[in-house]
């Protein structure tokens, strides 16, 4: 190749990060003002962590978008969230779908789940060393969880060698209130020794909307057979473990409930567990 080709081809790659440096700066100005639109946010910090090329759609991206926003609230409160937008540099957008075989292309480029959020904590039954590992991200007050999360757990507890089943708290706080100190409850009981208390949390009666903490430590309490306080809802220890669990399901971007992976793979038909051997 001559001297000219290469500085030709040098030119062209520094042009082509260039431009991917430019619409990756371009993606996060965008979400930053479009979040700032929320009147209840103070201030929000939008940082793209890794642009994936789509192999389905030639000049488009899926960007990775870690995102911190402050509330207006007293005390200040903290939301992080991890998200994935595909963009050409002119159109962004939330979803895409794959027509051929309706795929949703936001699957195909989630981080994986990975083998250090398997904990002990986190294990509700089945041998650490069985033949599949099951996470299940889970609201126990999500109308859908109801219908899936008993049924589900009670088959795979039957099988301790084929099984290991590690529950992860979820609470969907916008459209269930009660789920979040109801989940934080869950904790609180488990870390006092308490047993199959994941599988009874979806016995307990409230109304999702409820705000009452007294009111909904009561209706645990009774679904349970604990004695729960409601200052037992907010040790460092129960915070601690809640948050824990928030943390796994932003770091895989988990969105909605129930969300279950099969080794380490989500799936969304929720019923390959079942055809497990």
């Amino acid at each position: 190749m001559s001297l000219m080709l290469k500085l030709l081809s040098i030119l062209l790659l520094l042009n082509s990060f260039a431009y991917a440096s430019n619409i990756r700066d371009k993606v996060e100005d965008f979400l930053d003002d479009k979040f700032m639109e929320n009147p209840r946010l103070k201030s929000v910090d939008v940082k793209i962590s890794d642009v994936v090329p789509l192999t389905q759609l030639k000049g488009w991206n899926a960007y990775i978008v870690d995102v911190q926003a402050y509330l207006k609230t007293k005390p200040k409160r903290i939301i992080k969230q991890r998200m994935i937008w595909f963009s050409n540099g002119r159109i962004i957008t939330k979803e895409l779908t794959d027509m051929s075989g309706g795929e949703s292309l936001t699957d195909l480029v989630k981080p994986p789940f990975k083998d250090a959020y398997y904990t002990k904590e986190n294990l509700i039954f089945g041998n650490v060393d069985a033949k599949h590992k099951v996470a299940i991200f889970s609201d126990p007050l999500c109308p859908f969880c109801k219908g899936f999360v008993p049924g589900a757990l009670s088959y795979m507890k039957k099988y301790p060698k084929r099984f290991a089943v590690y529950y992860y708290h979820f609470p969907l706080e916008r459209l269930h209130p009660a789920s979040v100190h109801l989940v934080k409850a869950a904790a609180a009981a488990e870390l006092q020794g308490h047993k199959n208390v994941v599988e009874k949390l979806y016995n307990v009666h409230v109304n999702p909307n409820e705000r009452n903490v007294a009111k909904i430590v009561e209706a645990f309490n009774k679904a349970e057979g604990t004695h729960l306080t409601p200052k037992d809802l907010n040790t460092p220890a129960v915070i601690k473990q809640v948050n824990r669990d928030l943390d796994t399901a932003n770091a895989v971007m988990v969105s909605g409930t129930p969300t279950i992976y099969l080794d380490g793979k989500v799936d969304n038909t929720k019923k390959k567990y079942l055809k497990a051997e």
